[in-house]
């Protein structure tokens, strides 16, 4: 008994072995209304890699030549390869999901959450948040993946911001809604904190100025905002050093101090300050 049954198994895989491959069947896992990657499409690939399947014995077949190859699509997340009786090669596949659409100059491509490129092309558009700018392996776009879904998961900021762009890593801005400012954010840390400050800027200042008041506003320093003038003689330039940060302060005390043109945080300080210079006057005084 042991015998037939060994060898009827040696005569399964001879038969196996003769087999030929008569179709391929393609899964797309995440077809949708958004679809662009299609079974025929997979199959069109699959020719346009060199691998001409059909009629070709199965043995022959390598299945994970076939995935590392449809893998390494531009369309395509992951793709898997299996071999079935009947002669039948089985292809289920992920099309790409877009979080992303970069504008570098003249090019333009989507970004899925790993960091893969897909060129955009006329026939596809995904609704997604828009970043212009440079990127690079060391400074891929995902780099600003958390702070962008931080601005999607909130109703008022992602109601706010249009657009993104990266001029350098520590200067990355966005594009509200509201029409004649841009935001600079400085680098993709502690944005959490920056945007409360933006709120309560917009909230507690640009009422009282004027909505076309200033041209910049920069969250980009710890514990302060710059808004640069629209009108303005001098250009001020600052430089960070977050060996000066201060410790953060009730949000509260912020204030507009005109002379500067900036939001003065800590009144204390201030005070504090002029004392000092007060001081030192009197003691030149005495000399």
């Amino acid at each position: 008994m042991a015998g037939l049954l060994l060898w009827g198994i040696f005569w399964a895989r001879g038969k196996a072995a003769d087999e030929v491959c008569q179709r391929v069947e393609v899964t797309i896992d995440n077809a949708d209304s958004t679809q662009f990657v299609t079974p025929l499409g997979v199959i069109a690939e699959l020719a346009k890699l060199g691998f001409k399947v059909v009629g070709k014995p199965m043995w022959q077949i390598d299945a994970s030549r076939i995935e590392q190859a449809l893998q390494r699509s531009e369309y395509l997340e992951k793709a898997e390869c299996v071999k079935a009786t009947g002669g039948v090669l089985m292809i289920r596949a992920s099309q790409l999901v877009p979080v992303l659409r970069v504008f570098d100059g003249d090019q333009s491509y989507y970004v899925n959450r790993f960091g893969k490129h897909m060129s955009a092309t006329a026939s596809y558009h995904a609704d997604v948040p828009v970043v212009q700018g440079h990127f690079t392996l060391q400074y891929p776009a995902t780099r600003l993946l958390p702070m962008i879904e931080y601005v999607e998961a909130d109703s008022l900021l992602s109601s706010l911001v249009t657009m993104y762009t990266m001029r350098d890593s520590n200067n990355i801005f966005i594009t509200p809604a509201i029409h004649g400012h841009v935001v600079n954010m400085g680098d993709c840390d502690n944005f959490e904190a920056k945007f409360r400050k933006l709120k309560l800027f917009y909230r507690k200042v640009m009422p009282a100025k004027g909505w076309e008041n200033y041209d910049t506003i920069s969250v980009k320093w710890n514990y302060q905002v710059v808004a640069t003038r629209r009108q303005k003689a001098v250009k001020i330039e600052m430089t960070y050093d977050s060996a000066y940060d201060e410790p953060e302060p009730d949000l509260q005390t912020i204030t507009v101090a005109e002379d500067r043109h900036t939001l003065a945080i800590d009144d204390k300080k201030q005070e504090s300050s002029s004392k000092k210079q007060d001081s030192s006057g009197k003691k030149q005084d005495s000399r």
